[in-house]
This record gives C-alpha cells, sequence and structure tokens, in this order.
C-alpha cells in the first residue's frame, strides 16, 4: 500500500470510528511503526483534516463539509468503480441527476458514504436502466468531502480513469 492509500485509509478509519482510536493501533493495523502514523497524521492535518488527539488516540472533528458536483460519463460497467472511486477518497455521493432534453433535471437522492452502501446500490439498479442511459452517459453527482485534499483527490483519480468531464 502506498503512502496516499494508507492515508486515506486512515481517514476512512476515523470517519467509520465514535470514539478515538489510539496510534498503536493504527500502527499495528498496517504493520508500521508509531512514528510513521505520526507522520501520516501530521500530513493528513496539513492537508486540512480536523484531526484531533488526546491521550486515548485520535478523532475526525466534525467541521464544515465541502460540497461539489462533478459530471461525468462511463460504460454501465464502471458504476461501480466510479462510485468506489468516491468513496474511497472520503467523499458522500449525496445525489445521481441529469438534464433531460424533454423532462428537464431528473435528480435522485443517494447518500452513499462507503463500499457497503455502493454495493447495495449497484444491487438496486441491476433490475433496471441507469438514469445516466437517458442522456448518453452524461450524468452528475453532488459530492460532499471534509477538505480540499479529499475532493482534489476525487477529481484527479476520476479524471485519470477518463470518468471525469471538465
Amino acid at each position: 500500500m502506498n503512502i496516499k492509500d494508507r492515508q486515506l485509509e486512515i481517514i476512512r478509519i476515523l470517519q467509520d470510528r465514535t470514539s478515538p482510536i489510539s496510534g498503536g493501533s493504527l500502527a499495528e493495523k498496517f504493520g508500521l511503526s508509531r512514528q510513521v502514523i505520526v507522520k501520516d497524521i501530521s500530513i493528513l492535518k496539513a492537508s486540512g483534516y480536523q484531526i484531533k488527539s488526546n491521550n486515548k488516540g485520535y478523532w475526525l472533528s466534525q467541521s464544515s463539509k465541502i460540497q461539489f458536483i462533478i459530471k461525468c460519463s462511463h460504460r454501465d460497467e464502471e458504476i461501480g468503480d466510479e462510485l468506489n472511486i468516491i468513496v474511497d477518497r472520503g467523499g458522500e455521493i449525496l445525489d445521481v441527476f441529469i438534464n433531460h432534453k424533454t423532462y428537464g433535471l431528473i435528480k435522485k437522492e443517494l447518500n452513499i458514504k462507503s463500499r457497503k452502501g455502493v454495493d447495495v446500490f449497484i444491487k438496486s439498479i441491476d433490475e433496471s436502466t441507469p438514469l445516466k442511459n437517458l442522456t448518453e452517459n452524461i450524468h452528475y453527482h453532488t459530492i460532499r468531502v471534509d477538505n480540499d485534499f479529499a475532493k482534489e483527490s476525487i477529481e484527479a483519480k476520476l479524471r485519470e480513469k477518463g470518468i471525469l468531464i471538465d
């Protein structure tokens, strides 16, 4: 696992917890020293994550979130990849919407925050037609993240995969 992926995994762990987690526990999970975790936490804080700490460990502070809209296009079989890229980098997928030539704006709330949520959504559309198919695969998502680092990470990975339309 590279450094960036490990740091994103640390954020995911902190997001899923309701109580602090010790640096030692994180170090054990990744098979690293506690000092490497301390360095990762420092980098994440400098990137804008609101990580707090005390003698019991680290936790993610509830802070103001950043919301943004992305424009995407991809094949049906890439839906899971698209959504997993977003949640794996700390994004919450609030909705999907299209701008249909005849019917105008068509929007569906999703509120997907995890891979499990992605799996549930994928299973729910297996027996129907994805909304994006009404507009030649062009669709939009409103995404919510904790900071610019997560936003930039999501956009970069979606761009790399050819999913994000600028």
